[in-house]
């Protein structure tokens, strides 16, 4: 499934099937529970909330912020939430530098988080098997993020004027959270931006919250397998790949996967074994649908370290290449090829002898002739 119109599905999915990942529990700050409550969340409805934190921000000429995006349920009500469609804006007088995944509560990206420029936008969609029902007790309501956002105040003098001003960055409408009811069901959604004061005088040093996060982060992905599939109608029945990792540090960055031909003393390989990693998300349909390869996964975080999975199909499930066919069409073809040749080579001496004969036969009897 790609896309956003395939969140509602993947709410529905997550409800009804289990899936073997880890989970974990979401929760957020007392303040900014009391904060919201307080001063804007209605007082005569319940709803899920999707906001931005922290909610008011400064940051001085060229410094970097984080903003993390979270969720919170009506926790009264026992609401659960398993997928959220966002989009969120953001103003101009601010740049979007990355976007980490690496505290996300969310296990399955239906679209990973994506930065448009042109557009000013920011996009993901993903989802929690079985959802998010809000905090458990002994939760320090920390560990609700969805993702992390990070900022730059501009690098120089905005408007060449001095004082600061303000960057807003907000949720669109269409921004949905979908039930943990196995419908797809819309949630009732409050959602807060944040609001970022930005000076226009450099601090005593850079603050980089994020190049520091990157630059300490020295730990590989978690560790992770690869699961070979195959559905009937799933992909045109073709053999896929499903893998998923997390990376608490920075986040995963991207996936890569190579196929590198097993090799066997009769069979022959055509083509390059050292096929460059291609880089693809979580399903992938295998190109070798013979399964004669070993298949590798590559996890990348956002500061290079990697983690890379290995599959070996089973000789059961494999079957002949495309690659073998053509040799083995090749070998027959060049079989017959000698054959023919052989044939003719023996056809030519054969014929040559025979006429030798009968030229020897005639010189007799013109001998005898003769005499």
């Amino acid at each position: 499934m790609r896309g956003r119109k395939c969140c509602v599905q993947v709410a529905q999915i997550l409800r009804l099937h289990c899936y073997t990942v880890p989970m974990i529990t979401m929760s957020r700050s007392f303040l900014m529970g009391l904060f919201l409550s307080v001063f804007f969340m209605p007082t005569d409805s319940f709803a899920a909330s999707l906001y931005i934190d922290p909610a008011f921000a400064s940051v001085s000429r060229g410094d970097a912020i984080e903003l993390s995006v979270r969720l919170d349920t009506d926790e009264a009500s026992e609401e659960c939430i398993n997928a959220v469609d966002a989009v969120i804006t953001y103003s101009e007088n601010i740049t979007p530098v990355d976007i980490s995944t690496g505290d996300s509560i969310f296990s399955i990206w239906v679209e990973q988080p994506i930065i448009n420029k042109e557009n000013r936008t920011i996009t993901f969609a993903g989802g929690i098997p079985n959802g998010y029902c809000g905090r458990i007790p002994g939760d320090p309501r920390l560990t609700n993020t969805l993702v992390k956002l990070i900022f730059r105040s501009p690098g120089f003098s905005i408007g060449g004027t001095s004082g600061s001003t303000t960057a807003t960055v907000a949720f669109a409408p269409e921004t949905t959270a979908y039930m943990n009811d196995g419908f797809g069901t819309k949630a009732e959604l409050a959602m807060y931006g944040s609001s970022i004061d930005l000076s226009d005088t450099a601090g005593a040093t850079l603050q980089d919250p994020w190049r520091d996060a990157v630059v300490t982060d020295t730990l590989a992905p978690a560790e992770f397998s690869i699961a070979l599939e195959k559905g009937e109608t799933a992909f045109q029945g073709k053999y896929y790949i499903v893998f998923n990792t997390t990376d608490k540090q920075t986040g995963i960055d991207q996936y890569q996967v190579i196929e590198e031909p097993i090799t066997s003393k009769w069979s022959f390989d055509w083509g390059r074994a050292d096929a460059p990693w291609v880089t693809t998300r979580s399903p992938y349909i295998l190109e070798d649908q013979s399964l004669n390869s070993v298949i590798r996964v590559k996890a990348i975080d956002k500061a290079g370290n990697e983690y890379i999975a290995t599959l070996i199909p089973e000789e059961s499930v494999r079957g002949i290449s495309t690659q073998n066919i053509i040799a083995y069409a090749g070998l027959g073809l060049l079989a017959l090829l000698m054959l023919a040749i052989i044939g003719t080579i023996t056809r030519l001496f054969l014929k040559r002898r025979k006429a030798k004969k009968e030229a020897v036969t005639t010189d007799n009897k013109d001998y005898e002739t003769t005499t």
